[in-house]
């Protein structure tokens, strides 16, 4: 099947929704389907390999990474009209444009609700904090959300919060999936020399965007106090972001800077062997839905240290593969850190339980599952219609 991509914004920019439509992309483009790529901005970007992106032009949104485009290409258009279904990642700027240019020709619609919008633009974009807070949101999800023909949550804690903002549709749950076939075979971990720690040293990990989305100040403050009970305790940040200079300023005004290192970005086989090479997973964010970088860590045996939250909460099990703490309890989260930290066999245990609880998020199973999804909505939808207006546009399409 021709299956439509639909993103506000895809690479250079990283993050989880992007890494999630590369991954799918490329697992589905295995299956031999054919995944087209719409969205907006990077007219010069190489894409290299990978085939069928289809830019837009749009005008950059401060310095976020994203573009605002209220319309297509007409190249993007003509494409657009001739997928089987179209698979929407954000509900504003692509979502309006699903409706615009994709239901009155009876192409099916799916949804994943893959952002908690108002706590993201609170972190980005405070000035547009209203406009994007639970009023707003409240107002547009459930519309919008009635207008597509699936809806897709990657988590139940996300479903519950789209619930609680109005959303009266089914709510089907499918996990992103991640790629564990790295994590399947043994790793090479990173040599620990080379980031200037020994063996004696526990190592505790952050993987990800260094934005303020991530609570990242509360987790180098919580990190700032267990260190002088543990001395011997080193914090990785793998990652970049807008958020990175200050962070490194935190650190050097907390006078820990000899206790932490940043290694910017790094190729994703790096990331493996980091892991692999730390002792615990820490993680402050309280925005994930679905935490990519955590489950990568789980299928390399870390334990988790986090925050309650949607996303978070659905795939850390408290006690049992790391440790969850209330949202800004500094006092509870500093003292489960210390006590990862000391007990050495509570994280072995703890790492292994994370390791087996991963393999339920294998993108070999919700890829499965997601083609399932699209097969019954493109079925359901043929037999509400077509009508004859629908179906005559759909071969002028074709042939046009």
């Amino acid at each position: 099947m021709r299956i439509g991509m639909l993103t506000d914004v895809y690479k250079p920019y990283v993050s989880g929704i992007t890494n999630y439509i590369e991954l799918n992309k490329k697992w589905l483009e295995q299956k031999g389907h054919e995944v087209f790529v719409f969205t907006f901005g990077g007219e010069n970007y190489t894409d290299g390999e990978e085939r069928n992106i289809i830019r837009s032009p749009g005008l950059p949104l401060l310095d976020t990474g994203y573009y605002l485009g209220f319309r297509y290409s007409s190249e993007a258009t003509r494409l657009l009209r001739m997928m089987d279904i179209v698979h929407v990642h954000h509900p504003f700027l692509s979502g309006s444009l699903s409706l615009r240019y994709c239901r009155p020709r009876g192409i099916p619609i799916v949804f994943t609700n893959h952002t908690r919008y108002d706590l993201y633009a609170r972190a980005y974009l405070p000035v547009l904090g209203e406009l994007v807070g639970e009023p707003a949101l409240e107002a547009y999800l459930p519309v919008f959300c009635r207008a597509v023909d699936v809806v897709i949550s990657p988590s139940d804690g996300m479903r519950k919060v789209l619930l609680r903002l109005g959303v009266n549709v089914e709510i089907q749950v499918v996990p992103n999936g991640v790629d564990l076939t790295a994590f399947r075979q043994p790793i090479q971990a990173a040599h620990r020399v080379d980031l200037g720690f020994d063996e004696q040293n526990i190592v505790l990990i952050y993987v990800g965007r260094l934005g303020p989305e991530k609570n990242l100040p509360f987790l180098i403050r919580c990190f700032a106090g267990v260190i002088q009970a543990f001395p011997q305790t080193r914090l990785l940040l793998v990652g970049d972001g807008p958020e990175k200079k200050t962070l490194q300023e935190l650190v050097s005004q907390l006078g820990i800077s000899p206790y932490v290192c940043f290694t910017g970005m790094v190729p994703y086989e790096r990331v493996c062997q980091y892991l692999k090479m730390a002792d615990v997973f820490v993680t402050a964010s309280v925005t994930e839905v679905h935490p990519l970088s955590v489950i990568e860590a789980m299928a390399a045996g870390l334990p988790v240290l986090g925050i309650h939250s949607p996303g978070i909460s659905d795939t850390v099990c408290d006690g049992v593969s790391g440790f969850l703490v209330g949202e800004e309890d500094m006092v509870a989260y500093a003292a489960k850190m210390a006590r990862m930290i000391s007990d050495k066999e509570e994280r072995r245990r703890m790492g292994e339980a994370a390791q087996k609880e991963a393999e339920r998020f294998s993108i070999d199973q919700t890829g499965a599952r997601m083609l399932e999804i699209y097969r019954e909505a493109i079925e359901k939808k043929a037999e509400k219609q077509r009508s004859f207006s629908v179906r005559v546009r759909r071969l002028l399409d074709r042939i046009g």
